[in-house]
């Protein structure tokens, strides 16, 4: 299992209308095609105006097959360039679950209706 960790830092004064964008379409576009969202937050102490969002995957083959299908949805094409205008960074990091983080028994889809332990 692996966890995907999006990192976008927001321009300035765009970080409401962002988190709008995302809550009203981006996530129904996402969510059923990537699946495992595991969490999607803003920053308060440290670098402020930023957003960071983690989504499960069984493996790297399982992400590239999901962010493949994503990038082809031709909804998502319309929608992303409404969503990038809000976003002035990103940063994408691959995390791997050590053998006792409790992430490890969260069940993770395995592209089809059967549910697979992480």
């Amino acid at each position: 299992m692996i966890i995907e960790e999006r990192i976008y830092r927001i321009r300035n004064g765009r970080m409401g209308r962002y988190l709008q964008l995302v809550r009203d379409e981006g996530l129904a576009i996402q969510q059923p095609i990537l699946g495992n969202l595991i969490g999607y937050f803003t920053t308060d102490i440290g670098p402020l105006s930023q957003v960071i969002h983690m989504w499960a995957y069984s493996d790297l083959n399982d992400r590239a097959r999901r962010r493949q299908r994503l990038a082809s949805d031709p909804r998502w094409q319309e929608f992303l360039p409404r969503l990038s205008e809000n976003i002035e960074q990103a940063e994408n990091r691959i995390l791997v679950p050590t053998d006792f983080s409790p992430l490890r028994h969260l069940p993770v889809s395995a592209g089809s209706s059967e549910e697979k332990m992480l």
